[in-house]
C-alpha cells in the first residue's frame, strides 16, 4: 500500500496502526542486513505512536492525513532523543536532541510515525551514500549497484518496502539522483519553501530538505503537509513541456536516452530549450559547497580530523582553502543563471530532463561515462543535478515506468510552482508512464 491507501485503511479500522508497525519493523530487520538502508530503528517511539492512532480511531477521532503511516527520517534531521550523527563519527558524543525537527514534527502532526533513521555520506557529501562509519547502502533492485546519495538510505528504504515516505536532503541532488538510481518518487522543493530548522546543514545557501514516496498521490498530501499550504489545481494537459538539451543530452546510457526519447514521444515534446554555461554553472556549484562546507567544518578539522571519513576531509579542508574572490564569482554567476532560468521558461511551464546518466552504477566499480572518460561515480552522478542546484527552481524526479533498472527524469518548474510538478506527476502515473518500483515480500 502507498501512504494514502494505508491512512486510509487505518482510519478506517481496516487495518492496525500497532499492526502496520509491527510488520514494518519486521521487514527491516529481515532485509535490511543486505541493503543497509537504515542506521536506527525507533521501535519503542513508534509503537507507543501506533497505539496512540489506534487509541484515537477507537474514539472516533481522526488522527490525520497521514495516519499510522510509518517514515524514515535521513539521520540530519533531529529526532527527540536521538543523537543526529549526519552519517559522522565526529557528531556522536553530541547531546540528544531535545525536540524534532521541523519536518519531522509536521508528518508527526498529521499522523505519520517516525520508524527509522537512515543512512547518509557523511555530512551530505557524496552521491553514493558510502559512508565510511556506517557502511555502504546498496539499491534494493540490484544490491551489487549503489543506491545513489546522500540521502541513499531514504531512497532505498522507500524502494525496499520499509515505510512509504521518508525525508532526505538535497543540496547539489542528494534526493534527485537516489531516487531515480532507487526507482522511487523525489522532490526538491523550491529554496526555502520547507524549512530546514533542525537539520543539520552542508551548504547553507543551496540546501534544501524534501520528501521521497511511493506515489504521485502520496507526494500531493506530503508536500501540502510539509509546506503548511495546499498546491492548487492545475490541468496538467495544458502544461507547455520542453526538453532541455545541450548539456543535458550527452553521456547518457542507451537505455536513458531511450527511455527519454519515449517519453518525449509520448508526451508529444518537440521542443528543445538549451540554458547557457551550464559547465560553469555547475562549476560554480562545486565552489560554493566546498567553500561552504570548508568554512562550517574548519574548526572541528583542526580538533577533530582523524574522526571524518578521509575522503570527506580531504574534500572539506580543500574548500576551506578557496580562495574568496573565487566564491565571490560563483555567487555572480549563480545570480546570472537563476535570470536565465526565468527566461527559460517564457518558453514552456515544465522543463524535462534526465536526473543521472543512466542506471545505478556497480559497487565494484563506481564509475560512469562522462565526455568519454570513465570518472568516479561518487563525485559526478550529479551530472545534471547540480547546475539546476544553483537556480533554486523545485523540480520532481519522476521514476519511469521502464523495464529493467530503474531510470527516472527531473521536472523542472518555476519557484513556487509544485502545484504544476505534482499535477504532471499524478498524470503521468495514470497514464502508466511513471511508477515507483517497490519491493514486495
Amino acid at each position: 500500500m502507498n501512504a494514502l491507501e494505508l491512512a486510509r485503511a487505518i482510519r478506517t479500522g481496516e487495518r492496525r496502526a500497532v499492526g502496520v508497525i509491527e510488520t514494518c519493523l519486521d521487514r527491516v530487520t529481515r532485509r535490511d542486513g543486505g541493503i543497509n538502508a537504515v542506521t536506527r530503528l525507533l521501535a519503542r517511539r513508534a509503537l507507543d505512536q501506533a497505539r496512540h492512532v489506534d487509541a484515537r480511531v477507537a474514539e472516533g477521532i481522526d488522527p490525520g492525513p497521514l495516519a499510522g503511516v510509518p517514515f524514515g527520517i535521513k539521520d540530519l534531521f533531529d529526532v527527540e532523543g536521538v543523537v543526529t550523527t549526519a552519517g559522522s563519527r565526529v557528531l556522536a558524543d553530541r547531546p540528544v536532541a531535545d525536540c524534532d525537527a521541523a519536518l519531522v514534527s509536521r508528518l508527526v502532526e498529521a499522523g505519520a510515525i517516525p520508524l527509522a533513521t537512515t543512512n547518509m555520506d557523511e555530512f551530505a557529501y557524496g552521491f553514493a551514500t558510502d559512508n565510511a562509519h556506517y557502511g555502504l547502502t546498496r539499491n534494493p533492485h540490484d544490491p551489487s549497484r549503489l543506491a545513489g546519495g546522500s540521502s541513499g538510505g531514504s531512497a532505498a528504504g522507500v524502494a525496499a518496502g520499509y515505510f512509504p515516505l521518508s525525508l532526505g536532503s538535497d543540496t547539489n541532488g542528494s534526493i534527485r539522483v537516489p531516487a531515480s538510481l532507487c526507482g522511487v518518487w523525489g522532490l526538491r522543493p523550491t529554496q526555502n519553501l520547507f524549512p530546514t530548522e533542525g537539520s543539520f546543514p552542508f551548504v547553507a545557501s543551496l540546501d534544501t530538505v524534501g520528501p521521497f514516496a511511493s506515489s504521485a498521490a502520496d507526494l500531493r498530501v506530503v508536500t501540502e503537509i510539509l509546506s503548511g499550504q495546499a498546491l492548487g489545481a492545475v490541468e496538467a494537459g495544458s502544461l507547455r513541456l520542453a526538453r532541455l538539451g545541450g548539456w543535458f543530452d550527452t553521456d547518457l546510457s542507451a537505455p536513458m536516452a531511450a527511455a527519454l526519447n519515449n517519453f518525449c514521444r509520448a508526451l508529444s515534446i518537440t521542443q528543445e530549450v538549451d540554458l547557457p554555461r551550464v559547465d560553469a554553472v555547475r562549476a560554480a556549484a562545486f565552489v560554493i559547497s566546498a567553500s561552504e562546507g570548508g568554512a562550517l567544518h574548519l574548526q572541528t578539522l583542526r580538533s577533530h580530523a582523524s574522526l571524518y571519513d578521509p575522503a570527506v576531509r580531504d574534500r572539506l579542508l580543500a574548500g576551506a582553502l578557496v580562495p574568496a574572490p573565487h566564491v565571490f564569482q560563483a555567487h555572480k554567476l549563480r545570480r546570472w543563471f537563476r535570470a536565465a532560468m526565468h527566461e527559460a521558461f517564457a518558453q514552456a511551464d515544465i522543463l524535462v530532463a534526465p536526473a543521472v546518466v543512466g542506471e545505478a552504477p556497480p559497487i565494484d566499480a563506481p564509475m560512469i561515462m562522462v565526455s568519454g572518460r570513465s570518472v568516479p561515480a561518487r563525485a559526478n552522478l550529479g551530472l545534471y543535478t547540480q547546475p539546476l542546484t544553483l537556480a533554486g527552481f523545485p523540480v520532481l524526479t519522476v521514476p519511469l515506468a521502464v523495464k529493467g533498472l530503474p531510470l527516472g527524469l527531473q521536472l523542472v518548474a518555476q519557484p513556487g510552482r509544485e502545484d504544476r510538478l505534482v499535477a504532471l506527476g499524478e498524470t503521468l502515473e495514470r497514464a502508466g508512464l511513471a511508477r515507483a518500483r517497490i519491493l514486495e515480500d
